[in-house]
């Protein structure tokens, strides 16, 4: 009888510790889940769908992870890391390299673009101390413009890629199709029940991110940007240069940044180029805060768990709410959820500091 009193007790502590919003969007989730049954949704392609969408955007997710650690907060400036991603993919495309040759060429070249894109980032994050965040924002927004006149000007000339009229510029959208598209979603693919399939390749992908990353928090660099990311004072005095480790760790958010857009593309089956990279800094966001990070303090498990009910969440949703509301409130919900959850870190960060 005690051990069971005592075993209340501990669920009960570790309810406690949850954040109220978290344990909202769990229930309402869960809620989901139930609805679909007794709408007749079939749960079975829901968790299909949820499952690639946690593979496609768990790298993204997990480049916002260095930054917090280091104390600058989450990688608002996602966007640079994504163009180099794009570059990547679209000399792969320009150069008719196919199948998974393809996929990992277009890695190799994205981390080569943004180590160097990830330093000058680094740089000036330094300059602006204490308003990383809203720089960062504005960083994102003018690469994004600066880059969607360069897609109009750089020499790529492929058929496939550019305007048919006139043969000049690069399309909105580009098909994967006849290149990697979907390399790692078919990577030992195997179907479960019904209609459910497992992406082996794409969740042994986001898994092996993950190992690598929690590795390199293990060594002497990854160390250094956790002191400095805690007590700045303390890693000075520990022999740890603050300024080396912030941009270790911005340059680190950029690369993982890269990988991850070209997870997603591949998964998605396009790339898509203009305005698309500013819609995936938020999501990234709001999936780590969900898990239970906040601006200062995450780790890998916040990573994972944020994505899993994040992605879920919208997954599950579309189809589920069609069936018993009129109209699409998707969009909304997302958005209520997406941006609830970073104002509700920014204003949670002052009595962390306490």
């Amino acid at each position: 009888m005690s051990d069971t009193r005592a075993s209340i007790k501990n669920i009960f502590t570790s309810l406690k510790k949850l954040d109220l919003p978290i344990i909202v969007i769990v229930i309402f989730l869960l809620s989901l889940f139930v609805l679909a049954g007794i709408t007749k949704v079939s749960i079975s392609s829901l968790l299909n769908d949820s499952l690639v969408r946690i593979g496609m955007n768990g790298v993204l997710v997990l480049a916002m992870l260095p930054t917090i650690r280091a104390g600058i907060g989450p990688n608002f400036g996602l966007p640079v890391g994504i163009i180099g991603g794009l570059l990547g993919m679209l000399i792969v495309m320009e150069n008719q390299i196919t199948g998974p040759a393809g996929f990992f060429i277009a890695i190799a070249i994205s981390i080569a673009f943004n180590l160097g894109f990830g330093l000058i980032y680094a740089w000036l994050l330094d300059k602006v101390r204490g308003q990383e965040m809203m720089v960062e924002t504005y960083v994102g927004y003018s690469i994004v413009a600066f880059m969607s006149i360069m897609w109009l000007v750089l020499p790529f000339s492929s058929p496939e890629m550019v305007w048919a009229i006139g043969g000049k510029g690069l399309r909105y959208t580009l098909t994967l199709q006849n290149y990697f598209d979907k390399v790692l979603n078919n990577f030992w693919r195997f179907k479960v029940f019904g209609e459910f399939y497992f992406p082996t390749g794409l969740i042994l992908f986001f898994a092996f991110m993950c190992f690598v990353v929690y590795l390199f928090f293990k060594t002497k660099s990854g160390l250094g940007i956790d002191l400095v990311g805690q007590n700045e004072l303390y890693a000075i005095s520990s022999g740890v240069k603050p300024k080396k480790a912030r941009r270790n760790a911005v340059i680190l958010s950029t690369v993982l940044a890269g990988i991850g857009i070209i997870v997603y593309a591949q998964s998605y089956g396009f790339v898509q180029l203009y305005q698309a990279p500013l819609f995936m800094t938020f999501p990234a966001v709001a999936s780590i805060l969900i898990g239970g990070a906040s601006i200062r303090r995450a780790s890998i498990t916040n990573v994972v768990l944020g994505t899993i009910v994040f992605q879920t969440l919208l997954t599950v949703s579309l189809p589920v709410l069609s069936q018993v509301t009129r109209g699409d409130i998707t969009e909304v919900m997302r958005l209520i959820v997406s941006n609830g959850m970073i104002l509700y870190a920014l204003t949670r960060a002052p009595k962390e500091a306490n």
